[in-house]
C-alpha cells in the first residue's frame, strides 16, 4: 500500500465509508476520517457501482408542466448564455504564434494601457505573475484565483484564473492566455465560456495558431470583429542531431524533461551522484509555491542547482532560463494509456529553451535516444493540428432547471444524462466530466442542496489522489452534519518533519492539496470552513518541508524549521 507509512486503514462497507485513515506514530500529519454517511475511497470503482444501482435510464428531458416545451439538452447556442457580452461588438484580437514569439508581451501592453481590464490564465502561476507585473507598473490589480483574493485599493484591474473570469462585468480590455485550450477535454468549457461570455470592448487572445479557425468559426454568430496578428520566434531554436547519450553529457542550463514522478526522482540521483551538478526539479504535483521557488532557484547563477528536471508542467507559466531541452521520452501515460507525444505538445515543450534575452538567447533541443529524434525533428517542422472543436459544458441554471423538472434525480444521474443526450453543434464537444460525476456520486449520498453538491463538484479535488479524495469527503460529511468543518477534526500537526523519502513527499503533496481544498471552500462558505488562516498555515509548512527535501537538507537548516512552525498557529 503506497500510503503504508501514514496511514492506518480498516474497510467498512461496500457504499459505506471504505477507509479509516489515523496516523501511525511516525506520521507527518494525523488524517482521520469517522462518519455515518456512504462514501467509498475507491472512486474508480464507485462511478461503477452506482451505474449499476441506479438502473436503466427512465429520464424525460423535455421536462413537465411548466417546462413541458423547454429542452434542456439543447446546447447548440452556448453565445446566447452571455447576454450582457451579446450587448457589446467585440473587437476580438488574436495573439498567435509560437512559445516565446511576444504575443502574450504585447496583449499585456494594450491591458496596461486600457483603462479597466481582465487578464484570465490557464495557471494561478501565471495570474501571479500577471498581477505582480501591473502593480509594479503602477496600474492597481487585484489577484483572484480559486484560492486566493488579493484585492488592492482603486484597483481598476484583475488578474484571474480562467475559472474564476467574471462574465457580469464590463472591461475595456480583456486577456485570454493559452486560448487553445479551449480544445482540452477537461478544462476547455472554462475557457469557451471565457471567450464567449466576457464583455469586453477589446478581447484579446492569446496561444498557438491552430485555434484561429475554430475561433473565428465560434464568434460568427457574435457579431464580433476579429483580427489576427501573427508572431514569430524572438530567438532561435536549433533542434541537434545527435542525442545526448549519458549523463557525463549533461551541462549547466540543460534541462531533462521525463513524464513520471518516479523518474524526475531517479534522473535527478543519477545526475547528482555523478557529482558535477545539483538538480532543481519540476512537476505538475508539486504546490504552485513550491514549482515557483524551485524555478527561481535553477534561474539563480549564484547557486550549484543548474540543472532542471521536469515533466511538461514546465510547457507554461514558468520563466525558465534553459539552454537545451532534452527528451528522455517522446511518450507519456495519459490517465488510459501510454501514447506518443502530440506536435503541440512537443512543440510547447521544446519551445522552452533559449528564452529570449536570457542567459542563453539560442534554445537547443535534443532526445536521450537516437530512435526519438525523428519524430522531434518532424514535430517541429509540422504545423500544430487545427482544433476542430471547443470544451462546452451545461451552465448551473440548466442544471437547476432540469433538477427542478426531475427533482427525484441526484446530481450524478443529471451530469450523466446531460453528457449523453446533449445537443451540439459542430463547434463544440462535452467536456469530460468523469472525475466530477465521481464526486458527485459521493455527494448525492449526503443531505445537500444541488448548489451545495454543485460546488463539490466543481471544486479543485484531485480524486485520483486516495488523501485528495478522503479530504473531500470529511468536508462533505462533516459539512452535511453539522453545517461547519473544522479543519482541526480533519488534519492535526503530528511529528512535522522533511519527509525522507519520495514516498513520504508524495503523501505531503497530497497533504498540501487537502489544505488547498479547504481553502478554495472557506472563500465560497466562508461561515462553513472558518479556519482558511490555519489552513494556509499549514500550506506554508507544507512547501517549506517540500522544499526542504528537494534541496536535499542543504539549504534550509533543521532550526530554522523549528523556528517557522513555532510561529504557527494549530
Amino acid at each position: 500500500m503506497a500510503y503504508s507509512a501514514v496511514l492506518g486503514i480498516r474497510k467498512v462497507s461496500a457504499l459505506g465509508i471504505s477507509r479509516v485513515l489515523q496516523a501511525d506514530k511516525g506520521s507527518l500529519w494525523r488524517f482521520q476520517l469517522e462518519s455515518e454517511f456512504g462514501v467509498s475511497l475507491r472512486l474508480d470503482f464507485l462511478t461503477r457501482n452506482y451505474r449499476k444501482n441506479s438502473g436503466p435510464p427512465k429520464f424525460d428531458f423535455t421536462g413537465t408542466e411548466a417546462t413541458s416545451k423547454f429542452d434542456f439538452t439543447d446546447l447548440t447556442c452556448p453565445h446566447t448564455w452571455y447576454p450582457i457580452a451579446r450587448k457589446k461588438k467585440r473587437k476580438v484580437i488574436l495573439h498567435v504564434g509560437p512559445t516565446n514569439s511576444g504575443k502574450t508581451y504585447r496583449a499585456l501592453k494594450h491591458l496596461e494601457k486600457s483603462s479597466s481590464g481582465v487578464y484570465c490564465g490557464p495557471l494561478r502561476l501565471l495570474a501571479w505573475e500577471v498581477a505582480k507585473r501591473l502593480n509594479k507598473a503602477n496600474v492597481p490589480c487585484d489577484l483572484i484565483t480559486g484560492q486566493e483574493k488579493e484585492l488592492k485599493e482603486g484597483a481598476t484591474h484583475k488578474a484571474v484564473t480562467v475559472e474564476m473570469a467574471d462574465v457580469t462585468s464590463v472591461y475595456d480590455c480583456a486577456i485570454i492566455d493559452e486560448i487553445q485550450m479551449v480544445g482540452c477535454t477537461q478544462r476547455g468549457f472554462a475557457f469557451t465560456r471565457a471567450l464567449l461570455g466576457i464583455a469586453a470592448d477589446e478581447l484579446h487572445l492569446c496561444g498557438d495558431p491552430a485555434v484561429v479557425p475554430l475561433v473565428e468559426d465560434i464568434l460568427k454568430v457574435t457579431g464580433d470583429d476579429v483580427e489576427v496578428h501573427t508572431y514569430e520566434r524572438l530567438s532561435p531554436l536549433v533542434p541537434l542531431k545527435e542525442p545526448v547519450s549519458s549523463v557525463s553529457s549533461i551541462k549547466t542550463g540543460d534541462c531533462l524533461v521525463t513524464f513520471s514522478r518516479k523518474d524526475i526522482y531517479a534522473y535527478k540521483k543519477i545526475i547528482e551522484r555523478a557529482g558535477t551538478h545539483l538538480c532543481s526539479v519540476v512537476y505538475g504535483s508539486l504546490p504552485p509555491e513550491t514549482r515557483t521557488a524551485q524555478a527561481t532557484r535553477f534561474n539563480d547563477e549564484t547557486n550549484d542547482f543548474d540543472v532542471l528536471v521536469a515533466s511538461d508542467a514546465i510547457g507554461m507559466g514558468l520563466n525558465l532560463n534553459i539552454s537545451r531541452i532534452i527528451f528522455s521520452t517522446l511518450q507519456k501515460y495519459d490517465g488510459t494509456g501510454t501514447r506518443d507525444l502530440t506536435v503541440s505538445e512537443i512543440k510547447q515543450i521544446a519551445g522552452r529553451a533559449g528564452r529570449f534575452q536570457s542567459k542563453f538567447p539560442t534554445g537547443e533541443v535534443t532526445c536521450l535516444h537516437k530512435e526519438d529524434l525523428p519524430l522531434l525533428h518532424a514535430s517541429l517542422k509540422s504545423p500544430s493540428p487545427l482544433l476542430e472543436r471547443a470544451g462546452l459544458f451545461p451552465t448551473f441554471d440548466l442544471l437547476c432547471r432540469y433538477s427542478l423538472a426531475h427533482p427525484k434525480d441526484g446530481l450524478y444521474q443529471i451530469l450523466e444524462h446531460f453528457v449523453e443526450n446533449a445537443k451540439l453543434s459542430s463547434n463544440y464537444f462535452i467536456s469530460n466530466v468523469d472525475d466530477m460525476m465521481k464526486v458527485a456520486a459521493i455527494v448525492d449520498e449526503l443531505p445537500l442542496g444541488l448548489q451545495e453538491k454543485y460546488l463539490f463538484v466543481v471544486s479543485p479535488v484531485d480524486v485520483n489522489d486516495e488523501i485528495s479524495g478522503q479530504g473531500l469527503a470529511q468536508f462533505a460529511q462533516n459539512f452535511s452534519k453539522t453545517g461547519v468543518v473544522r479543519l482541526r477534526e480533519i488534519l492535526a500537526a503530528d511529528r512535522v518533519k522533511v519527509p525522507k523519502t519520495p514516498t513520504e513527499l508524495k503523501e505531503l503533496e497530497s497533504i498540501h492539496k487537502v489544505l488547498d481544498l479547504y481553502v478554495w471552500l472557506s472563500l465560497r462558505l466562508e461561515d462553513s470552513f472558518p479556519d482558511r488562516e490555519v489552513a494556509a498555515s499549514q500550506k506554508s509548512i507544507c512547501n517549506l518541508l517540500i522544499e526542504q527535501f528537494l534541496e536535499g537538507n542543504r539549504l534550509n537548516s533543521p532550526t530554522r524549521v523549528s523556528r517557522y512552525l513555532r510561529r504557527q498557529k494549530f
